[in-house]
């Protein structure tokens, strides 16, 4: 392929930055989770019980690890860009003979690898709490993949607003937590009163969590081939409107 140098670059510079600093990018999720089963899964879920017909513990694992990517995948992305940004080695990159759409495939492929590394470790984890059998390996793979691509472009596009480190942080903090904590993470939608239902199902997250939740566990609150599309076209969005951003140098052009 013409720009595949370009392309490789780019995404062995994401891999080496965030495996480099590894006890703050991969070290931090794996205690969090650790106390995520063990508070929730452990002391609570004992006294939940089965929720959709299974063990608590179970039920919450695929939300935990889908956590685990969304945040990843997302602050891999939005954190390195707008340092590139800061530092002014975009304009390195913009004046090279690369065009827009590697620069943005590079920097994506880094999330989604920071992503799926993270989530898998995580995964690795929760065997330790709930022993895992996965029920549709193409669907829970698939999504994660998905998931993983579309954060990492929102954090593109943060990154692209962003105009001091305060900012890439607005959008995690104020955006990003509730909208992982209110998407069924923890809980199934049919325990919400029927307002409260309607109200989920605005919330793009909820809709990938239930679909990993079938790949892993066979259970959903949605219909999985509606998921699916809800979430394809989120990505495709958020891609077209990435490579807008680039091309007319959002926040990167003065």
């Amino acid at each position: 392929m013409k720009y595949s140098i370009a392309y490789k670059t780019i995404v062995t510079k994401e891999i080496r930055r965030f495996t480099r600093i590894w006890p703050q990018t991969v070290l931090p999720p794996v205690i969090t989770t650790s106390l995520y089963f063990l508070i929730f899964g452990t002391l609570i879920g004992s006294r939940i019980g089965l929720m959709d017909g299974h063990p608590y513990m179970e039920f919450i694992v695929p939300g935990i690890i889908l956590m685990a990517v969304i945040n990843n995948s997302y602050s891999n992305v939005v954190s390195s860009f707008y340092s590139t940004k800061f530092q002014r080695q975009i304009e390195e990159l913009l004046i090279a003979p690369v065009p827009n759409w590697i620069i943005l495939a590079g920097y994506v492929s880094g999330g989604v690898a920071r992503g799926l590394m993270v989530g898998s470790v995580v995964a690795i984890i929760s065997n330790l709490f709930s022993e895992m059998h996965i029920q549709h390996y193409g669907i829970a793979l698939g999504v994660m993949l998905l998931t993983a691509t579309l954060f990492s472009l929102a954090g593109f596009v943060n990154a692209t607003f962003a105009n001091s480190f305060d900012d890439i942080s607005i959008i995690p903090n104020f955006v990003l937590t509730p909208l992982i904590y209110l998407g069924g993470v923890f809980y199934s939608i049919s325990l919400l009163p029927e307002l409260w239902q309607h109200v989920s199902l605005v919330n793009p997250i909820f809709y990938m969590v239930n679909a990993f939740r079938y790949g892993v566990l066979g259970v959903s609150d949605i219909e999985i081939g509606s998921a699916f599309l809800i979430i394809i076209a989120f990505n495709l969005v958020l891609a077209f409107a990435s490579l807008i951003f680039l091309n007319k140098g959002v926040g990167i052009k003065s």
